[in-house]
């Protein structure tokens, strides 16, 4: 049999089979594909104003939110964060840089007890601190630690 044809039929029954779950209600392609992003808290250029877009406002500090992030940063375009919220009912973890030009960096939820652990990279433009805001059990809360960056990774 031919390769191609083989290949063309293989993936005429995947389409196939997922146009059929979506047309049965299993699949909701808005859910399923890309879920709806807070738009004005991911471009708003004040930090304060970010949290409060993005419901982190009137956040507490916390010894319960661990950063692991370098002290110093010899590149900005990559800088390795990871955060853990020891807070019970954690639902969510985001992530803020004071002097980007955008400080909402990311947000991640989680649901069923999941293990609230993220761990990504990010840019940073310049010196700043990295905020990781927590929503845990209805409340807001937020820890915060300082990276040095040799190299701006924003356009710096």
């Amino acid at each position: 049999m031919n390769l191609l044809r083989r290949a063309f039929l293989k993936n005429a029954g995947s389409v196939g089979a997922v146009a059929a779950a979506i047309a049965t209600g299993l699949l909701n392609p808005g859910t399923v594909f890309a879920a709806a992003w807070n738009s004005l808290a991911f471009t708003t250029k004040d930090l304060t104003e970010a949290l409060k877009n993005a419901g982190y406002d009137n956040a507490v500090e916390s010894k319960d939110i661990e950063i692991k992030a370098p002290e110093i940063a010899e590149n900005g375009a990559v800088v390795p964060v990871s955060a853990t919220s020891n807070l019970p009912g954690t639902t969510s973890i985001a992530i803020f840089i004071d002097k980007n030009p955008a400080p909402m960096i990311a947000e991640f939820q989680f649901l069923n007890g999941a293990e609230p652990f993220i761990a990504t990279r990010v840019k940073m433009a310049k010196t700043s601190l990295v905020r990781v805001a927590v929503k845990a059990g209805g409340k807001n809360y937020i820890a915060s630690r300082e990276v040095k960056v040799t190299i701006g990774g924003c356009g710096g």
